[in-house]
């Protein structure tokens, strides 16, 4: 078997650490283990790559991390010299071997005569965003695997705008890492000088740009001092970020002190993903010991935010990244509308798996709304798309999984400190309009309808799973669907065609980037959408249900729920 010589021949390479050695050996015998490990090759998608770490073709470890830097190296080549010195930006996050990934980066790409500007402390994913642009560079690394589990690392690249590196751009980058097929042949130059500190002027450029983001001063002016905030890092790179901007908005902050210092382990929660209740739970005891008014949390790589808030009974419960964004959303174009400064070409973006409740608030304000598929690099784009067009103005981005990004002055990715500083000044301006955050909430549900969003996951496993997530896909693209339930279906998107179907067979075109995900239009504006995930082995399925209330969406969204899974069968 093919994955046994692999197996063999990493073992016995001369090139091969000692630790690693006994990793490897370690196996012998374990078939299973061996087959997932050598088996395949780690994919270098259109999020990088995001792997278990340990050694093999299949895992994050060295030897495919310097892999995927010499195919980057020779893209930047092929650019020529002047983006060879322009370089690439790395950073990373608090995980195991994320520094040690990084610096290896940095050296591979210097032994192709790259310059590199490499941050010596971990820093989250909008900062390095930020400093692609503020230093010129052609490309940035992210050496991350934002919410996964302590077993996780991954590899993100991106492009000259900051924003992830464009699915063109990417297949030329695997082109020339499949190229290369002696994982121990890639060189590093350790200690050369074309590799540099990022300059401490750009974290400071960063904290200035996005302050001119702040929307109520007077509001934080007259009651931040009285606003309890409670934040916690959850080990991550988001501790110093969030703290600094929150203290130049004048918020005062408690932190979980716990849950400050890095730690790879992550030991004092489950998972590190603050999409999750129990991931702020250390949180929300603080917040409910001091009588806090929210609570925040990010994850390793600072670009999703969690955030809690007080209910009409004076409990904590945590949001959905659905309930954030359109808070946010909500909060952002009142203030803009309030201040005279909405744009007339102002532009929201979200990917199409997002709230349904998007639209009803973006056409109340007569603000554009654009989807876009799953991966916040597609924000992105758009992003880059309305700078060079000048036909639009970006306002606002999001994604369901708790990721948001305002404007353009600092990252070009989801950026959990701008999000934290939004947050934490919404929570004065309702505080200053005699509300809570909550019941803001109502009253959007009460105003627009109460739309109930889900997302269901139905893990995979093993070397194929990908492949048998996509046939689950694909097998739903020739099967007719009418209904679920009592809602009829009005049109099913083809995403991976980019074509529309109507319940009368009628055909159009969508003007969307191509991706694998089938979606379902039903008659109330609810919707239910299928793809597999880009970043871990697992099916996802959304449902976003439009009710009266809370209680009737629950009962919709139950029947609409065993309706489809009947259906996919």
């Amino acid at each position: 078997m093919e994955y046994q010589s692999v197996y063999r021949s990493w073992l016995s390479s001369s090139s091969l650490s000692e630790e690693d050695r006994e990793e490897l050996a370690a196996i012998e015998g374990d078939a299973k283990e061996i087959e997932y490990r050598f088996g395949a090759e780690l994919e270098f998608g259109t999020a990088g790559m995001r792997g278990i770490i340990g050694c093999g073709t299949n895992m994050m470890n060295v030897y495919t991390v310097r892999r995927a830097t010499q195919g980057l190296s020779e893209y930047v080549k092929s650019l020529g010299s002047r983006a060879m010195r322009r370089g690439v930006v790395i950073s990373y996050d608090t995980r195991r071997k994320s520094a040690e990934f990084a610096r290896s980066a940095a050296g591979v790409l210097a032994a192709n005569g790259v310059a590199v500007r490499l941050f010596t402390a971990p820093h989250p994913v909008p900062m390095l965003s930020y400093a692609v642009r503020r230093l010129g560079a052609v490309a940035g690394i992210m050496i991350t695997a934002s919410h996964n589990p302590k077993e996780y690392n991954g590899y993100k690249v991106y492009g000259e705008d900051g924003a992830q590196m464009s699915p063109e751009a990417t297949d030329v980058v695997v082109g020339f890492i499949e190229k290369i097929t002696d994982y121990f042949s890639v060189k590093e130059a350790i200690g050369s000088s074309l590799v540099k500190k990022v300059p401490s002027s750009v974290d400071a450029g960063y904290f200035r740009k996005i302050s001119k983001l702040t929307l109520s001063r007077k509001a934080v002016k007259k009651v931040g001092k009285n606003i309890k905030l409670v934040y916690t890092p959850v080990h991550g790179s988001g501790y110093v970020p969030v703290m600094t901007i929150l203290k130049k908005l004048g918020i005062r902050v408690s932190v979980v002190k716990e849950q400050i210092e890095p730690d790879p382990n992550f030991s004092t929660v489950e998972v590190p993903n603050p999409e999750f209740k129990e991931t702020l739970s250390k949180g929300i005891a603080l917040a409910e010991k001091i009588q806090a008014d929210v609570v925040f949390g990010t994850d390793p790589d600072a670009d999703r935010l969690g955030v809690a808030i007080k209910n009409d009974k004076g409990e904590f419960v945590a949001l959905s990244g659905n309930q954030v964004g359109i808070l946010l959303l909500d909060y952002i174009l009142t203030r803009l509308k309030e201040e005279d400064k909405l744009p007339k070409n102002g532009v929201v973006v979200k990917s199409f798996v997002t709230t349904g409740m998007a639209k009803a608030i973006c056409d109340d304000f007569k603000v554009e709304l654009m989807d876009v598929p799953v991966g916040f690099k597609f924000i992105g784009e758009k992003i880059k798309e309305f700078e060079a067009t000048g036909a639009n103005t970006f306002l606002f981005g999001f994604e369901e999984s708790c990721g948001y990004l305002c404007g353009t002055e600092g990252s070009r990715d989801k950026d959990a400190v701008v999000a934290s500083m939004l947050c934490a000044e919404m929570v004065c301006y309702y505080a200053f309009k005699q509300q809570t955050v909550y019941n803001r909430l109502m009253d959007i549900y009460a105003k627009y309808d109460y739309v109930l969003d889900r997302n269901v996951s139905i893990k995979f496993d093993g070397l194929n799973a990908m492949k048998e997530m996509n046939a689950v896909v694909d097998s739903l693209k020739i099967r007719k669907a009418e209904k679920f339930d009592v809602h009829n279906v009005v049109a099913v998107r083809d995403y991976s065609s980019s074509i529309r179907r109507l319940a009368d067979g009628t055909e159009e075109v969508m003007n969307i980037p191509k991706t694998n995900a089938v979606y379902y239009e039903l008659e109330n504006g609810s919707f239910i959408c299928v793809r597999p995930s880009g970043t871990e082995p697992k099916l996802k399925i959304y449902y976003s249900v439009r009710a009266k209330d809370e209680p009737s969406a629950e009962r919709a969204f139950e029947k609409m729920k065993a309706a489809f899974e009947e259906f996919i069968k």
